[in-house]
């Protein structure tokens, strides 16, 4: 790949709007994206959106805003296959002059015929070619009738060759192959007439895609040959398959990028995660920048094996980007899901807009995904329902207790400024009063106003969450400690 010039460099991603994104087909779009940008080529998209009947707008917006959610951006305005029917019909009725394809008036009646003729035999089917050799007499009558034409390519005897560059030499003899049919008898290509059309015309270099293709490419090998035309290099990549090594599918849970980005994972966790199933960097690095990604990436780096997905491997490199993001992005990114889960509207998001930011610089290192920062940081929202059950049995059993939190809470109330730092100071001079250690009231003090027994630094938390808000909740707590009607609850970690 050193001998390749950026000039020539032209890939594709071409997803049809059938579905949303999926993560299939997102690794897909990686892998062509970080090719091109390694030899400073051209990352094309391609809407293969023949199907009409199955083909939606929504679907295709939802498409667009998935690679645009990735950071995967394309360089030409994308290629709509629903706009160029006129170019693929006139295409097939080139190779029918050159004699390389034909019209074939066949019912499917007579079809379902050869078949059960070839299932009694005990043969895989294949279409006979009875129409290869048709005389003008019998093409008119066919058309007197009302027969509506396919066209067919005319498969010559022979063996196709091709190199692929995750697989290696690839070689098929034609007589495994049908006449495949180019265009339907409504005008509509197929997806062998459409992806050679398209990839020709568009300067297709690199044909990166799935493995499930590869079938398909001894049939667009022979078309670029009929047609006098290059073909392009191709790299077959492997499927993704979930745990139970069964292809990748909803039993698995979330598959499209849409629902991880709602579920909270940051993009450049998931374009990490994605970029490394079924690729090697040559070396055990896990944690990738984009641009680390594009400098290491080749195509022989691919593996022939299927790749496993692990949600919760991707969890837990989401966690990692999660820790060392930029504060100011990231609390950016997160303020929708604090929105969602506390029912604000704009105006009020806006205006907690600052408090989130120091929640979440808090949280960081303490969650996997953006949804997560609202429910482990729900105390600095909103009060306690309840108490950990295991904190209430060890930190809320001494009779003092009660006495030693509305003491924190008057000493507190005088601290100016209410910082960290005033705040430690303010507890652990009252400990040495009191003649206990600092755990003795870090460990009540902190079930009491957060319900958890467990937590970011206490100090910084008491100075984010503001002295009316944890001198209330202390007092609350003493009270309740008191009368012996503390309220547990199992919390969500």
């Amino acid at each position: 790949m050193s001998s390749l010039k950026a000039s020539e460099v032209r890939v594709r991603f071409a997803p049809s709007p059938t579905g949303y994104l999926h993560i299939g087909g997102a690794r897909t779009a990686v892998f062509n994206y970080l090719f091109a940008r390694k030899h400073g080529g051209k990352f094309l998209l391609r809407i293969e959106d023949t199907d009409l009947a199955r083909s939606g707008q929504d679907m295709v917006q939802a498409i667009l805003d998935g690679l645009t959610w990735l950071g995967l951006s394309w360089d030409e305005p994308p290629v709509y296959q629903s706009s160029r029917f006129p170019i693929y019909r006139a295409r097939a009725a080139e190779l029918v002059e050159k004699g390389r394809a034909y019209r074939c008036y066949c019912t499917r009646e007579e079809l379902e015929r050869e078949r059960q003729e070839a299932r009694q035999r005990g043969e895989g089917y294949r279409y006979s070619g009875r129409c290869r050799h048709l005389t003008a007499e019998q093409r008119a009558a066919y058309e007197r009738e009302g027969r509506k034409p396919v066209i067919r390519f005319a498969v010559e005897p022979g063996v196709t060759r091709f190199y692929d560059h995750v697989h290696g030499e690839v070689e098929i003899n034609n007589a495994q192959l049908d006449d495949f049919v180019l265009l339907r008898s409504d005008g509509v290509p197929t997806y062998h007439l459409a992806v050679v059309v398209d990839d020709h015309e568009m300067g297709i270099t690199h044909v990166i895609r799935g493995d499930d293709h590869l079938s398909n490419t001894p049939k667009q090998v022979l078309l670029y040959e009929a047609f006098g035309w290059p073909k392009p290099e191709f790299a077959h990549v492997p499927l993704i398959l979930g745990p139970d090594r069964k292809r990748l599918s909803k039993r698995h849970g979330a598959t499209s990028v849409g629902e991880y980005a709602s579920k909270g994972y940051l993009p450049e966790a998931v374009v990490n995660f994605i970029a490394l199933l079924g690729w090697s960097p040559g070396d055990d690095r896990e944690i990738m920048t984009l641009d680390e990604m594009i400098q290491a990436f080749d195509l022989s780096g691919i593996s022939k094996a299927s790749a496993i997905f692990d949600e919760a491997k991707l969890e837990w490199m989401n966690g990692v980007y999660i820790s060392s993001y930029d504060l100011a992005k990231l609390a950016e990114k997160a303020l929708p899901f604090f929105a969602r889960e506390f029912g604000w509207d704009e105006e009020e998001a806006k205006r907690q807009r600052p408090y989130v930011e120091k929640v979440v610089g808090l949280l960081k290192l303490r969650v996997k995904k953006l949804g997560d920062f609202p429910v482990v940081g729900r105390y600095f929202f909103t009060d306690p329902d309840g108490f950990e059950a295991e904190g209430v049995r060890k930190h809320f059993v001494d009779a003092d207790v009660p006495q030693w939190l509305e003491l924190l809470a008057a000493e507190l109330e005088r601290c100016e400024p209410f910082e960290a730092g005033v705040i430690e100071r303010t507890l652990r001079d009252l400990a040495q009063r009191l003649g206990i250690k600092a755990a003795q009231l870090i460990h009540p003090s902190r079930l009491a106003v957060t319900g958890r027994t467990g937590g970011p630094g206490l100090f910084e938390l008491f100075a984010v969450l503001g002295k009316g808000v944890v001198v209330r909740r202390l007092r609350r707590a003493a009270e309740l400690v008191r009368s012996g009607a503390v309220p547990e609850a199992e919390l969500a970690q």
